[in-house]
């Protein structure tokens, strides 16, 4: 990859969140990246509510909505998601589908790139199980060495405590 599309798909990444354990983009992120204002995301999105289900799209609970603004401060900050009502969150299928809703050349393209970023990282996580399991095996293996150096040790201890206190044995022979 060349360098312009790294910065394109890490400042996507970026705009990734993990809310209610699925990852997820806000809509004041996506309108940023298809260059158009957020409340007219919204408006296409509600005059097409019924291609949103709730696993597509949903909006922030209150009381997520007041943790949100928390971590990104005031909410008369511009440029700190100065956001005044609850933004609706878009899973991967619902950004997909954001595609049908809005037909400029913009969004196609745009839509290419974040299906192209979740599936980038789909694959990482995937590379980071395998990596885990394979952690998970060699604790294990190393687990069972100590066990088995643990058990050595203890025979030679054994063994040494016996030829310092040698047993009192009765002679064998003639008397």
């Amino acid at each position: 990859m060349e360098g312009k599309e790294v910065a394109i798909y890490q400042a996507i990444e970026n705009k990734i969140y993990v809310i209610r354990g699925q990852k997820v983009m806000i809509d004041r992120d996506l309108a940023d990246l298809y260059g158009i204002e957020t409340k007219q995301l919204k408006r296409q999105v509600n005059r097409n509510i019924e291609r949103f289900p709730a696993d597509f799209m949903f909006e922030l609970t209150k009381a997520e909505f007041e943790n949100w603004r928390r971590q990104f401060g005031t909410s008369n900050s511009s440029d700190k998601m100065g956001l005044r009502h609850a933004p609706y969150v878009f899973t991967e299928h619902g950004v997909l589908m954001l595609s049908s809703v809005l037909n400029s050349p913009r969004a196609i393209q745009v839509n290419i790139q974040i299906m192209r970023t979740f599936a980038r990282i789909r694959q990482m996580l995937a590379d980071n199980t395998e990596l885990r399991l394979e952690f998970e095996e060699i604790k294990k293996e190393i687990n069972n060495h100590d066990k088995n150096i643990e058990i050595l040790f203890r025979y030679i201890d054994e063994l040494l405590e016996k030829k310092e206190n040698p047993e009192e044995r009765d002679m064998i022979g003639f008397k």
